[in-house]
């Protein structure tokens, strides 16, 4: 993989793809995303140095990547469809993709053509994002924002269920506890300075050692060690294992906008959230309160999916389905046509 420009040139030549013990190393990283090799490896069912060895490869082939970012908790977060104007799609693209504050990028099937998550520090900031920076860019022809409200699963608790249960049981037995559950859009305020750079050290590369993260923060590492630990239990920082989903067998995401009697949403939502095919489900504002994303194996798995829909969540009611042609951006990392990362904009909230 070579550097150039804006980001990695891969050679598809040279991607190997997954093999069964790496998609277990992804599904170990997405279950613990910061646990140490020595029990990384005995939970895959490899030494420390065989996974250790793996990751490098998967991380240098823009396979799958760890990456942090800051949790709902902190600022005010939008999903905002985008209608384009004829022939300036590409290049609207690559522009949104560079802005920090545009978290993801989908080109779309439906009623218009980009898909894009956007955060801001808070609901007025987010409104001047939206109504200006990005409403009065060249090729934009309309915008509607829904603001997330409360987030019931996000790409941090989706899993590649590639791992072994007793493997998982021995990742999760040694987490600490977690703490509340992932809430809306209302911030706790700014962040300060140290916060900022642990954040961006941690965007980098999620796995960043301690070492690391004390020299570009200037704090003592076991200030940071105490910092992060606070931060990833109140869900102010979030941490996620990533993977280029085209290769490892997940080619059809589709998102649906729906709508829940208000009685039962939470519940729901909270239910919607199990479904291993999820990825996003969170209530949001507008005349549909639910929208939610899955993966699946091909497109023919929409037609099973929105059958257990019928027959498990009688109350909800699909307006309306999009499907995804392919993601530019994916939480801060630039993606090619299959989904490898060769590209990293820093996140900014």
């Amino acid at each position: 993989m070579q550097e150039s420009g804006g980001g990695a040139v891969l050679d598809p030549d040279s991607v190997r793809g997954f093999e069964e013990t790496d998609l277990a190393l992804v599904d170990a990283l997405q279950t613990d995303p910061r646990a140490p090799w020595t029990r990384i490896g005995p939970a895959v069912g490899i030494d420390a140095t065989t996974a250790a060895r793996r990751w490098a490869r998967l991380r240098r082939e823009g396979l799958a990547w760890v990456t942090a970012y800051a949790g709902p908790v902190t600022g005010a977060v939008g999903y905002v469809e985008v209608s384009c104007r004829p022939k300036r799609l590409a290049e609207l693209s690559e522009r949104l993709s560079a802005l920090p504050w545009v978290l993801s990028v989908e080109h779309v099937v439906g009623d218009f053509d980009l898909f894009l998550t956007v955060a801001a520090v808070d609901l007025p900031a987010l409104g001047r994002r939206v109504g200006t920076e990005l409403g009065l860019l060249p090729g934009v022809r309309s915008t509607r924002t829904r603001l997330g409200v409360r987030v019931y699963q996000e790409g941090s608790g989706w899993k590649v269920r590639a791992l072994e249960p007793a493997g998982r049981a021995r990742l999760e037995g040694a987490r600490p506890a977690a703490g509340a559950g992932l809430g809306g859009s209302s911030g706790h305020g700014p962040r300060g300075g140290l916060d900022r750079r642990l954040l961006a050290a941690l965007g980098v590369d999620g796995r960043a050692g301690w070492a690391e993260l004390a020299a570009r923060t200037g704090l003592s590492e076991s200030t940071v060690r105490r910092r992060l630990a606070r931060e990833l239990r109140d869900h102010e920082i979030l941490v996620r294992c990533d993977l280029a989903q085209q290769v490892a067998g997940y080619p059809a995401i589709a998102t649906y906008r729906a709508t829940v009697p208000h009685g039962a949403l939470d519940t729901t939502g909270a239910a919607l959230a199990r479904l291993p095919q999820i990825r996003l489900c969170a209530s949001v504002t507008g005349s549909c309160n639910l929208l939610f994303s899955v993966w699946l194996r091909d497109l023919d798995g929409i037609t099973a999916l929105e059958s257990l829909l019928d027959e498990r969540f009688p109350h909800l009611t699909v307006q309306d389905r999009t499907v995804t042609l392919r993601t530019a951006k994916r939480m801060g990392r630039v993606l090619d046509d299959e989904g490898r990362a060769v590209g990293h904009v820093p996140m900014v909230v």
